[in-house]
């Protein structure tokens, strides 16, 4: 009778040790809210996924040459127009001119501003036409991507202009 008393007492305490045991099991809910923001503080909203895409590097796949085709594609562009124009200078000119831009969600690229020095615009009154023209010119097939959807993205290029 003792021996049923002690294996009785260890099943009842093994009971209620499984009983106990099943909160760990449970799931707690989140709310959607929290989840969402505990989500948006992961995301790193400097850096996008994908990057535009122009027709000539949408064969391209790795994150850094679909980055490196957009930059030299623009770069080329403004630099073919500005050529185009083929006014003599009277100094040298050693400028940087910075391209403000902004490629939309819907694949547009439009200049936010540029910034070009008083003495480089009087040397070449057509500078803005050009790299407006340029720009307008060459129009990405695809915006830029965060996590799957399109979203707006803001660069600055610079562009040297060096003359003799």
């Amino acid at each position: 009778m003792i021996v049923w008393k002690y294996s009785n007492s260890i099943a009842t305490i093994a009971f209620l040790f499984l009983l106990q045991s099943c909160t760990y099991f449970e799931t707690k809910k989140i709310p959607s809210e929290t989840f969402l923001e505990e989500e948006l503080k992961t995301i790193n909203w400097n850096e996008v996924d994908t990057y535009p895409v122009f027709k000539m590097c949408e064969n391209l796949s790795e994150k850094e040459k679909l980055k490196s085709c957009f930059v030299q594609t623009l770069t080329t562009t403004i630099y073919r127009f500005i050529a185009s124009e083929k006014k003599p200078v009277n100094t040298t000119i050693n400028d940087t001119i910075k391209v403000h831009f902004t490629v939309s969600k819907k694949a547009k690229l439009e200049i936010n501003q540029l910034e070009i020095d008083s003495l480089t615009k009087a040397q070449l009154p057509k500078i803005e036409r050009l790299i407006y023209q340029s720009i307008d010119s060459l129009q990405p097939i695809a915006p830029a991507y965060k996590r799957g959807v399109p979203v707006n993205t803001s660069f600055e290029l610079p562009i040297v202009i060096v003359t003799n």
